[in-house]
């Protein structure tokens, strides 16, 4: 929750931005009078599967949008975690005292340790690679992560509202085109 309230002002000053997508989500153009619309197109059936075809591609990128949201929600607290980890080593050391811990070292099996006072500190950064850092450094680079992954959280709930606003407009182009076919066929089994 507490990082949902932190993306509040980034995703306000990204609708000031007046970016629609940062995702490149194509924009679904609204059908003001079907009339209009199908008078230069036939096959009615032909738009619709586009309009079908469109809607899947939208349903296809919210999956795309919906895993990476996850993603970076469970990212954001695993950095913020780091960080508070650093600043306990900063303070440990300043004061020169040593961490009792336990440490996992695999599933349900840990072990004690002592931590001596230290400005070294290693991180994973992924693909199976850990660097060591010293707290200054690590404090710095896991700091712009985590505005990198706040920044790209608020991005992907934009995109999640574009997106839906683009599902929806779809949806009723598909309805009013539809209804305007049904309206049209009835007129002709009129005559």
């Amino acid at each position: 929750m507490a990082s949902t309230a932190a993306c509040e002002p980034i995703e306000e000053s990204l609708k000031l931005s007046g970016k629609k997508s940062f995702a490149g989500i194509p924009e679904a153009t609204f059908v003001e009078d079907v009339d209009a619309y199908m008078k230069d197109r036939e096959g009615v059936e032909s738009i619709l599967r586009q309009l079908d075809e469109q809607h899947g591609k939208y349903k296809f990128m919210e999956l795309n949008l919906l895993a990476r949201k996850k993603k970076l929600k469970s990212q954001i607290p695993d950095i913020q975690k780091s960080l508070d980890m650093i600043q306990v080593l900063e303070a440990k050391r300043k004061t020169n005292e040593q961490i009792e811990t336990h440490f996992l070292l695999s599933d349900l099996l840990y072990s004690r340790a002592v931590i001596e006072p230290t400005d070294k500190v290693c991180l994973w950064l992924g693909a199976n690679v850990m660097l060591e850092y010293t707290l200054e450094d690590a404090k710095a680079l896991l700091e712009k992560n985590h505005e990198t992954a706040m920044k790209n959280l608020a991005q992907v709930h934009h995109d999640l509202d574009f997106l839906r606003d683009q599902m929806t407009t779809t949806e009723v182009n598909m309805a009013r085109l539809y209804n305007w076919d049904v309206k049209r066929r009835q007129a002709l089994n009129a005559k």
